[in-house]
């Protein structure tokens, strides 16, 4: 087991006859405690490579997380993405709200990008982000 602030830690599993036994802090086959999902996350969302954050938790954590983990950690959120892009949408809103934030975006160099939202009010009064999008610039066209 990983963890955040005392690194590897060995943990032994007691095991009954049928298998009936929960660990109640530590979940089976459960292999990081902490945040350091978190942590790579926020490191792959600033453009750094698997293999960059890798020696960045090694250098600043001394912790020793390969560049397949990492991979793994990013591979479950872009699963998570895909799924909510495929979810079913209502088939009336009461109101649509589509607004922009402007942010700076790395792309070979710095520069200021907007990030469309489209957010929909349902007939119940409760809201749902029907998606988001890039832009080039932030126009009434676009």
């Amino acid at each position: 087991m990983d963890t955040d602030n005392v690194g590897p830690v060995r943990i032994e599993v007691p095991r009954d006859r049928d298998g009936s036994f929960e660990p109640q802090l530590v979940k089976k086959r459960q292999r990081r405690l902490g945040d350091l999902d978190a942590m790579v996350l926020s490191l792959y969302a600033k453009d750094l490579t698997t293999a960059e954050i890798s020696a960045h938790l090694g250098e600043v954590y001394g912790a020793s997380v390969t560049k397949d983990t990492v991979s793994r950690v990013t591979n479950r959120v872009i699963e998570q993405m895909t799924t909510w892009w495929a979810r079913p949408l209502e088939k009336v809103y009461a109101a649509i709200f589509i607004d922009a934030i402007v942010v700076k975006v790395r792309d070979g160099q710095v520069r200021n990008r907007p990030f469309y939202a489209a957010i929909g009010v349902d007939l119940n009064g409760c809201k749902d982000v029907l998606g988001m999008w890039t832009g080039d610039g932030e126009s009434a066209k676009y």
